[in-house]
Order: structure tokens, then C-alpha cells, then sequence
């Protein structure tokens, strides 16, 4: 801070350009501890390393969200690659970085995955290291010797080793590699220190395994728990559903979520909670335990006695920020004021959570969790920052400031500055009585680095250089009309005080260090406290749509090859439609495994199908559903043929793209598979109740047995407003074809078209040029007339 003093009485003089100044008057009222505007967060970006060979995949990807590498161990898969194309689909990497050799295989894929330039979301960049880059044992090296925050200072090499053989499985040698590549290329890149200091490495907060396998393949060991969907089926369901943003300012892909099911459910309260949401949606599962346990604390949170705990709860989790994001800058040493303040709310939030989920039934694995594994070390850092920091100085300052009493040296010195603008405005009448009397005042400031300078307004005979001379002040320089001087008074300052507001200033800096290691050497739990804060967030979010929206719990039965819905309901089309009528589904057992829905346009048959799909991925999700019960049985995929559309930039018509649907379920599906048809090939076969009231067509939207003898087309066609000669023209071809008779032309049309020909003949005879030698008739009436004759006859 630069102390202003002035002498009384005259006209005081503000600080020059790029002095730092400072208001003595009382500080305005700051927001308290966590109410400071929450930033807006950085893009998140992944960057993908792979490897293949031998029928194996060794995949490791770094996330710039929360400065943690993901990776999974080594994993079968086919030569087609479907579990790589899986998790590009799901992570949608930024970057791919793979070895330059490479067997016909993964080329190939490569090779399809490069072409694809308009596909969305957008190719990723393709990134070839060489093969030595991924030597097992340099990769080995890279790993151990990483500079990672999250391992404590104190520990010595062999317990590093030690420590990280515990998280990394180092027998998996493809996965070793692959991490070993990644390691490479982001300290080529320098991913997210690019403008930093190259001693400065990429932050590492951590690795998190991942398992990732397709449910179904060739090879049996592949058989897990994921249930399959293909990127179609998520479309066609509306499960997601990306529209342009109004401002593509607001976010940074520009786009946000239209009417969906992840739109209608995802109530969640933080960002995290709201990623593992997507993250099980793109991921349902047939592991019964999982899918219980998800739905016994959705269930807990229905009971009428536990609306306030939940709300409660609720408004904990409104306050759990983006730790990684802190954790990160705090690595970099690029910590804001505002992060102080995040985290300190978001820790002591999490130890409410904590205190809360201690009261409830630890019968449930949720509650049990979040009571155990939100440890002390969660109050010591809570209480370190609480101690610590200065919430409403480092706000008025923008900069980390201590609390009094945590450093005698820092509270001498802050007294001392704090005592300044009286000392300097003495020392300043003092300097004005030894000048010449033409000057009217002077202040004495003070400038970080500079030190103390005497100040005063530049006269009008001041001219030249050589007027800015004064017997006994050595002249510094001119800033806005105002002449800088150091003066032996300034001078005993400089000695005195020295340079007090940098002292200062340093010392916080290196408390903050301090803080900050304290923090980050607890870096695990606070990770932790992000992965069980959003579980309990997204099963919150999915209780209060259950809620609101009537939803009730499915069971699931291994043994069934099929679904049972009574009274289900289309998730989205009951909040469009002023009524819905639900209806029931019965597959497998004795019902059969195979329905024909059949009935007239617009009676509700696409709807049905997508209530069944929707209501079992739902299920599969772990959510509650609508409907009065749903029993799911053994599901391992869902395919759908349901709509297409044509698309020149793939140059498939509309029905070579149905038919690549229906090759893909063909092709992959199981006996556990859910598969869902509409209209396949356009033909619509004509069960769906409907009755006639005179001209009127009502529908009842109720499935019912039998089949359905009408497709009531022209009925839509009417609704959608095409001319009534065209409507009839169509029934009367309709009915022709029905019984077997020639189709002819419309008598008025035929005419039309009779005289148009004859026009045309008469005009090109007419164009003729009789005299011409080159001319033969016989072939002018071979060509011409004889065809146009038969054409009009």
C-alpha cells in the first residue's frame, strides 16, 4: 500500500501513475466466507493414449477438469475395435496420441476415425509418438518419477513406489505403456501450462481406474454388466438432446439441453453430481446390487418424514464447488482469493453432509460412506483456512491476506504501515517549510519498489529540464504535472522503513504456500468428498423427479427374457400432452417375445415403443419409472430402428440407413436384448384402437388385442392440411391396389398431357427445313413421330 499525506491546510496531491494507493476510510461491506461470485469454469478437454496388440487394448486419458489420468487396465477386445469406438464415443477425447507403429488393425480404425471430418461431436486430433516413447520401461520411469501433489513430501523413494504399485497396476504392460505415452505427450504439449515456466509440469491430482467393456463380443470374458446402446438409440429416445444455445457466449461448446430425459431428471446441485449423472447414462448397468443400492436411497428420500433431511441435504450440496479446479491452481501456485473462499464453504459443507448422514440409517452403503470417509482431515482444513485467512481484507485487497495474530513479525509491520499517512503528512509540512515559498504544497508517498518520494505541482515557470532543478532534492520524474524528488528526509525513510508493503506482502505469500501444501497433502479425501457428494446428488435429483412426477420403483428379475410394465407412461410426451394414456407391455414368459404393434397413423404406436425403451433404460439406470410397476428382466442391449433421416454427407439413402439399423441389432443382438422397430422399411401396416363418428376419426390411444383393418391415412393427410383432390386421388389408388385392379390415369390429366405431346410434334415439324438435302424424312417419323403418336393414342 503507498501511504497519501498532505499538508494541512493546502491543496493535498493524488499518488502519480502506477503508485499503489490506498484508502484509509473503512472498508465496504464484503461478501462473507463462500458467497463471493463463483467463477466460471475453463473447458474441460481429455487427452486419449492407446494401444493395441495382440487382441488387447491399453487405454489412459488425462482430464483437464480435474487434472486426473484415468486408466484401464488391459482389456480384450475384437479387431473391429468396438471397445475403443465405445470410449471415444463416451470421453469424446480432444487429442488421440498413439504409437506410429501399428499392426493393419488399428490403422484401419485410425484411418476410418480421420475421415470423419463432419461427424459430431467434432474428430479428435490425431497425435502418432514413436514406438520408443512407449518403451515399457522408460514408461515405468516416467511414472515413478512424476512430481504428484497428492504424495506427501515426507515419503521417502521406496514408500513412492510403494504408494503408487497400489494405484497403478504396473503387471497390466500395455496400460503401462499407454501411460507412459500420455505422460510424454502432455509434457510435450505442456497441456494447461503452456504459458507457464518449463519447470512448471502438468499438474497430476491423482489416477482413477476405469472399466469399460462391451456386453456383448466374441469373447465370453467380455461379458460384464454395461448394458449396450448405440448412439442412435440415445437419439431416437431423446434420452440427450443438444440444441444451439441462444448466446453461444453462455457456454463454451454453444449448445445446451433441449427436451430430454437427462433434462427433466438431472436436478442436480453441483456440476459433479450432474457429470455422473451423464456418466450413468451413458453407462446403464444389469449389476442388480449396484442398481438396488442406487434405488433403496432414491426410495429412503421418498418417505414423507425425510422431505426436510433431503431438502437439507439438497441445499449442502448447492455448495460443493469444483475442488480440481482449486486443487490445480493451488499446484500451479495460481491461487485466487476466491478459491479460499470455495473451498472453505465447500469443506465445511461436506462436514455437514457428514454430521447429517451420521444420523441416518447406516443400513444403507451411501449414508455409511459419507460418514466414515469424511474424515477429520476435512476439519483440519477447514479450521487451517477458517484461522488463517482474512476473507474480507484479501477481498479488499485482491490479494491472500492473514488474519491478526498469526505472525507477530507480519502484525509489527502492519501496525507500522497502518500508522503511516499521519507520520507522512507531518513529514510532508516539514519538507513544505524548507521550499520555495512559490510552491503551494507537497505530499510524500510511497512507491513499491521505489520506495518514498517527496511530490510537488509543477510550476508555471518550469519549463525545461534544467527548471525541475531544486537545491538539496535529487529529481526523479515528471508524471500528470507533478515533479518526484528524493529528499534526505525520503531517504531516512527508505533506510528506516524500507521496502514495508513488499515485506508484507511476501511473508502472506509464503504463509499462503504453507497453506496450500497443508491443503494439498489432503488432497485424497477431498476427492473423495467430490465422488460420494455427487452420488448423493444425483439420487436426490432423480428422488424429486420421482416425486413430482409420480414415478414408481422397478424390480428386476434375472430370469426373465423380456419386461413387464403395468399402466407405463412416455416420460416426456405426459409433460406435452394436455392428457396421456398409459399403457402396459408384457414380453417374455408366456406372453411371447415378440409383439406387433399395428394402427393408423397418429394412434400413438411410436410412442408406445419409446415408453417401453425409455421406461427400461431408466431402469437400468436405477431410477424409478412411470409406470404402476415395471419388472426388468435380463436386458443387455437396446437397439431401436425407430427414425431416420436421409444425410447427403454420409450418402446413404433413407433406406439404406434404416437398413444399417437393422443389421446392427441383427448382427449383435442377444437373446437379453431389447430391440424396438417402427415402420421399418416405411411400410405401416394397419393395433391401435380407434372408432369412426361420422367423418371424424377419434383415437383412444389403448393398445388392445387383434389387428388393426385400416390405416386411416387419408384422415392424417387431411389433418395435415393437403389439398382434398389430392387426398382422393389417393384412396381411389389405395383402393385399386387393395383389390388387385390396373392402376389409370386421372381422364382430365390424361387430356392435359395428350396436348402438350401434339404441340411438341407440331413444333418440331415446323422447325423442319424442307429444302434441305441432308434432311430424311423417314427418320424424322421413325424418331419422332411415330413414338409421339403412341404416346398421345
Amino acid at each position: 500500500m503507498a501511504a497519501v499525506g498532505a499538508t494541512p491546510g493546502r491543496t493535498p496531491q493524488g499518488p502519480v501513475p502506477g503508485a499503489a494507493s490506498a484508502s484509509f476510510a473503512s472498508p465496504a461491506p464484503v461478501p462473507g466466507p463462500g458467497e463471493a461470485e463463483e467463477e466460471e469454469e475453463e473447458p474441460a478437454e481429455s487427452h486419449l493414449c492407446v494401444l493395441w496388440n495382440s487382441g488387447y487394448l491399453g487405454i489412459a486419458y488425462y482430464d483437464t477438469s480435474d487434472s486426473t489420468i484415468h486408466f484401464m487396465p488391459d482389456a480384450p477386445d475384437h479387431e473391429s475395435l468396438k471397445l475403443l469406438q465405445r470410449v471415444l464415443d463416451e470421453i469424446n477425447p480432444r487429442t488421440v496420441v498413439t504409437s506410429a507403429k501399428q499392426d493393419e488393425s488399428m490403422t484401419r480404425f485410425l484411418g476410418k476415425l480421420a475421415s470423419q471430418e463432419h461427424r459430431e461431436p467434432k474428430r479428435p486430433e490425431l497425435v502418432f509418438l514413436p514406438s520408443v516413447d512407449f518403451g515399457l520401461e522408460i514408461s515405468k520411469q516416467r511414472l515413478l518419477s512424476g512430481n504428484y501433489s497428492f504424495i506427501p513430501d515426507s515419503m521417502t523413494t521406496t514408500e513412492k513406489i510403494l504408494f503408487l504399485s497400489s494405484i497403478i497396476p504396473f503387471d497390466c504392460l500395455l496400460t503401462v505403456r499407454a501411460l507412459g505415452g500420455l505422460l510424454k505427450f502432455l509434457g510435450r504439449r505442456r497441456i494447461g501450462v503452456e504459458l507457464e515456466d518449463y519447470n512448471v509440469s502438468v499438474p497430476i491430482l491423482g489416477f482413477k481406474k476405469f472399466v469399460f467393456h462391451l456386453p456383448f463380443c466374441l469373447f465370453s470374458v467380455l461379458r460384464t454388466h454395461l448394458v449396450s446402446i448405440d448412439q442412435d438409440t440415445y437419439g431416437v429416445l431423446q434420452i440427450f438432446k443438444s440444441e444451439s444455445h441462444p448466446s453461444v457466449y453462455k457456454v463454451a461448446s454453444g449448445l445446451k439441453e433441449g427436451l430430454s430425459l437427462f433434462g427433466i431428471l438431472n436436478r442436480c446441485r453441483c456440476k459433479w453430481g450432474e457429470k455422473l449423472l451423464r456418466l450413468w447414462f451413458r453407462r446403464p448397468t444389469q449389476d442388480l446390487g449396484e442398481l438396488n443400492s442406487r434405488l433403496d436411497v432414491i426410495q429412503f428420500f421418498l418417505l414423507p418424514q425425510n422431505l426436510d433431511m433431503a431438502q437439507m441435504l439438497h441445499r449442502l450440496l448447492g455448495h460443493i464447488k469444483n475442488v480440481p479446479l482449486i486443487l490445480k491452481r493451488m499446484k500451479l501456485s495460481h491461487t485466487k482469493v476466491s478459491d479460499w473462499q470455495v473451498l472453505y464453504k465447500t469443506v465445511y459443507s461436506a462436514l455437514g453432509l457428514r454430521d447429517a448422514c451420521r444420523s441416518l440409517p447406516q443400513s444403507i452403503q451411501l449414508f455409511q460412506d459419507i460418514s466414515q470417509e469424511f474424515s477429520d482431515d476435512l476439519h483440519h482444513i477447514a479450521s487451517l483456512i477458517g484461522k488463517v485467512v482474512d476473507f474480507e481484507g484479501s477481498l479488499a485487497e485482491n490479494r491472500f491476506t492473514v488474519l491478526p495474530n498469526i505472525d507477530p513479525e507480519i502484525d509489527e509491520k502492519k501496525r507500522r504501515l497502518m500508522g503511516l499517512p499521519s507520520f507522512l503528512t507531518e513529514v510532508a509540512r516539514k519538507e513544505l517549510e524548507n521550499l520555495d515559498s512559490r510552491i503551494p504544497s507537497c505530499s510524500v508517498i510511497y512507491i513499491p519498489l521505489i520506495g518514498f518520494l517527496l511530490s510537488i505541482p509543477r510550476l508555471p515557470s518550469m519549463v525545461e529540464a534544467s527548471d525541475f532543478e531544486i537545491e538539496g532534492l535529487d529529481f526523479m520524474f515528471l508524471s500528470e504535472e507533478k515533479l518526484h524528488y528524493r529528499s534526505a528526509r525520503t531517504k531516512e525513510l527508505d533506510a528506516l522503513l524500507g521496502d514495508l508493503h513488499c515485506d508484507i506482502r511476501d511473508q502472506e505469500t509464503l504463509l499462503m504456500y504453507q497453506l496450500q501444501c497443508q491443503v494439498l497433502a489432503r488432497a485424497t479425501v477431498l476427492t473423495r468428498v467430490l465422488d460420494l457428494a455427487s452420488r448423493l446428488d444425483v439420487l436426490l435429483a432423480l428422488a424429486s423427479a420421482a416425486r413430482d412426477y409420480g414415478y414408481s420403483r422397478p424390480c428386476y428379475s434375472p430370469r426373465l427374457l423380456g419386461v413387464r410394465i403395468q399402466n407405463g407412461r412416455h416420460p416426456l410426451m405426459e409433460l406435452c400432452a394436455r392428457t396421456f394414456v398409459p399403457n402396459s407391455a408384457e414380453c417374455g414368459g408366456d406372453k411371447g417375445r415378440v409383439k406387433v404393434i399395428t394402427g393408423p397413423n397418429s394412434s400413438g404406436k411410436s410412442i408406445y415403443l419409446k415408453q417401453v425403451g425409455l421406461i427400461t433404460f431408466m431402469a437400468l439406470v436405477g431410477s424409478f419409472v412411470p409406470a404402476e410397476e415395471a419388472e426388468i428382466g435380463a436386458v443387455d442391449a437396446i437397439f431401436t430402428r425407430i427414425h431416420s433421416c436421409e444425410s447427403i454427407s454420409l450418402g446413404l439413402s433413407t433406406f439404406m440407413i434404416d437398413l444399417n439399423q437393422v443389421a446392427k441389432a441383427v448382427n449383435n443382438a442377444t437373446e437379453q436384448s431389447l430391440v424396438l422397430i417402427d415402420e421399418f422399411g416405411k411400410g405401416t401396416n394397419t393395433t391401435m384402437e380407434t372408432c369412426e363418428d361420422g367423418n371424424d376419426l377419434v383415437f383412444f390411444y389403448q393398445v388392445c388385442e387383434g389387428v388393426a383393418n385400416a390405416s386411416h391415412a387419408s384422415h392424417t393427410a387431411a389433418q395435415a392440411g393437403l389439398p382434398d383432390k389430392l387426398i382422393a386421388r389417393g384412396k381411389e389408388v389405395s383402393d385399386l391396389i387393395r383389390s388387385g385392379k390396373s392402376i389409370k390415369p386421372v381422364k382430365e390429366l390424361l387430356k392435359e398431357k395428350q396436348m402438350e405431346n401434339c404441340q411438341i410434334l407440331v413444333d418440331k415439324f415446323l422447325k423442319l427445313d424442307l429444302e434441305d438435302p441432308n434432311l430424311d424424312l423417314d427418320i424424322f417419323m421413325s424418331q419422332e413421330v411415330l413414338p409421339a403418336a403412341t404416346t398421345i393414342l
